[in-house]
């Protein structure tokens, strides 16, 4: 007996689902109303979904595409403005949960617990390098000696950020520092002071 040994061949995926174009034109009132939820979002253990409110299409050369207005919950809070759905929108990664579960999904918003706020800091310590770099040129170029030794953070806009960036002198709850962390290899690291 001779097995068949399949290779598949090109990008993988993790999609699991269907376009939002699939859902909605299927759906009375395109599914206005409905609540979608997206699988790469099931990965948290907060409640993460989206509930319907408006649709427009798209033109002909964009057939596998949506517009879509959306209330959307992630992990467990609502965001306060309306979230559109238009350049994901042709991804297979959809799915519609059915009407009897909605009130289920629903109510485990309400039992999420109220996290403390996450306040991320706004400056960050420069790389002992770079000090090191700054402190010989201004020493060569006879300038004044620099004391503070930290620059400002840039972090990617998302919709979907729960935490807030710190204003002024605010302390903030999650601080970065500098330094290597656990290694991933500590063999590497043998005799080397990682403080």
């Amino acid at each position: 007996m001779s097995t068949t040994v399949i290779k598949y061949v090109g990008r993988t995926t993790d999609f699991k689902g269907k376009t939002l174009w699939e859902i909605v034109g299927s759906l009375k009132n395109f599914g206005v109303g409905r609540i979608i939820v997206r699988s790469v979002f099931e990965r948290y253990p907060e409640p993460c979904f989206m509930k319907i409110v408006k649709v427009e299409a798209c033109p002909d050369e964009e057939r596998r595409r949506v517009r879509i207005w959306v209330e959307k919950t992630f992990r467990g809070r609502k965001l306060p403005n309306l979230t559109e759905i238009y350049r994901t929108s042709y991804k297979p990664d959809y799915k519609l949960i059915p009407k009897n579960e909605e009130a289920t999904l629903l109510a485990s918003v309400e039992k999420v617990h109220d996290y403390p706020e996450v306040i991320l800091p706004s400056r960050y310590e420069m790389p002992p390098l770079m000090k090191k770099f700054i402190i010989t040129d201004h020493a060569n170029k006879g300038l004044e000696v620099m004391t503070d030794f930290t620059m400002p953070i840039s972090y990617k806009h998302s919709a979907n950020r729960v935490k807030r960036i710190a204003k002024g002198d605010e302390k903030p709850t999650a601080p970065f520092k500098m330094g290597l962390g656990t290694p991933v290899s500590p063999s590497l690291y043998e005799g080397v002071p990682l403080s």
